[in-house]
């Protein structure tokens, strides 16, 4: 194979998708899904606009990665009374607290879609790697860009390319990790029987006064489209978490979503009578299902226990059809873990262009993490202290 050179493109739709596809193989969020994304951003106007990097070797796509721009806050990990410092500096400083930035990864997933060719050995994904960097690295000059930033490296990619990245002056900073629950398991008794004692009571109890929930899966969601816009938004809003534009989605994803990805994007639908009261969007690949986006409506879901609900009608999902993962993402930690899931680490890498920010970032770096100022994993980590 020949040395493989860097290249970039102003879109994931300038990649074909054969290509993009065989680097990421059996991976839900994929080229229609990212396409999908970056065309609703483009119509509408909200939403980050996602372009790509390759590599090619010998005429053929290597290597490739999402990437996008962003103007960042410097505050965007604070929450809760820590958000109002920030939010009150912003008002007054906002250059002082916000930076342009490159950053490798999607707004979209909650994994860094570095993918390579499956016919590279390790030398030839190093040497696809080198490629990618420096052609993102050349894009960061061209554009002046403060930062330059991998967003949310999966463990395997952090052990194969952490290294270069630390030699290339990246500071490694914690992200927020992905909660995974484990089922090899023949049955939902079986997966209970894992669980605590206290932990099963509460479902069963919780499941046992939900009698008058109906459960619908679906693939075509046409007509439904603005409730379930309305239920995401109701939820995002009931949040205490804000992580600014990074968790923005464009008017209509889900309707995009479920006609770019068909049989792989399913709606889990909770009706009480005749009013949508929560719906989930699972991604489905062949070992995992991801659980996308859960909405709710309040205080109707609170009532009829429906996030014990929509976790147990997941858990059904995946026995049914022999999966035995389930993602389900970097938020609600503490009930996850209750529910018999395991936390997989995420990281950034992050690499100021400026001298000053470079001393400031590596001196500052243990302390700037993300997963530092989530409040379940703070808890979490109190008690494992205590």
């Amino acid at each position: 194979m020949s040395t493989p050179e860097g290249r970039i493109l102003a879109g994931i739709a300038d990649i074909a998708a054969a290509a993009w596809d065989a680097c990421l193989p059996g991976e839900a969020e994929c080229h229609a899904y990212y396409t999908a994304c970056d065309a609703l951003a483009a119509q509408t106007g909200v939403g980050l606009r996602m372009a790509a990097a390759c590599a090619e070797a010998d005429g053929e796509v290597v290597a490739v990665a999402p990437f996008f721009r962003l103007n960042y806050r410097l505050d965007t990990p604070l929450q809760g009374k820590l958000r109002s410092f920030g939010d009150a500096l912003f008002r007054h400083m906002p250059g002082l607290v916000t930076l342009k930035v490159l950053c490798v990864g999607s707004p979209y997933a909650e994994r860094c879609h570095l993918g390579f060719s499956p016919t590279l050995d390790a030398a030839g994904r190093a040497a696809a790697f080198q490629a990618l960097a420096a052609a993102l690295e050349r894009q960061a000059a061209e554009e002046k860009a403060h930062l330059v930033v991998w967003k949310d490296l999966a463990p395997a990619e952090e052990e194969g390319f952490g290294r270069a990245l630390k030699q290339a002056g990246f500071a490694r900073l914690g992200s927020l990790p992905i909660a995974l629950l484990d089922l090899p398991f023949k049955n939902e008794a079986a997966y209970l029987a894992t669980l605590s004692a206290a932990t099963r009571k509460d479902i069963k109890r919780k499941l046992a006064k939900a009698g008058g929930v109906r459960i619908a899966f679906r693939t075509d969601i046409a007509g439904l489209e603005p409730r379930i816009d309305e239920l995401y938004e109701a939820t995002r809003a009931q949040s205490g978490l804000d992580y600014g534009e990074l968790e923005v989605l464009p008017p209509g994803y889900f309707g995009a979503v479920s006609q770019a990805l068909g049989e792989r994007a399913v709606f889990a639908l909770y009706w009480v009578g005749e009013e949508l009261a929560a719906f989930n969007l699972l991604l489905v690949e062949p070992g995992r299902v991801i659980d996308k986006f859960l909405g709710m409506r309040y205080p109707l879901a609170r009532e009829h226990n429906l996030y014990a609900v929509s976790w147990m009608a997941n858990v059904r999902f995946c026995l049914e059809r022999g999966i035995d993962k389930l993602q389900s993402g970097q938020t609600a930690y503490a009930s996850k873990l209750r529910f018999g899931s395991r936390l997989v680490p995420s990281t950034l890498h992050v690499r100021p262009r400026l001298a000053p920010l470079q001393w400031a970032l590596r001196s500052l770096s243990p302390w700037l993490g993300f997963e530092r100022f989530d409040p379940d994993l703070a808890a979490i980590a109190r008690k494992k202290a205590a």
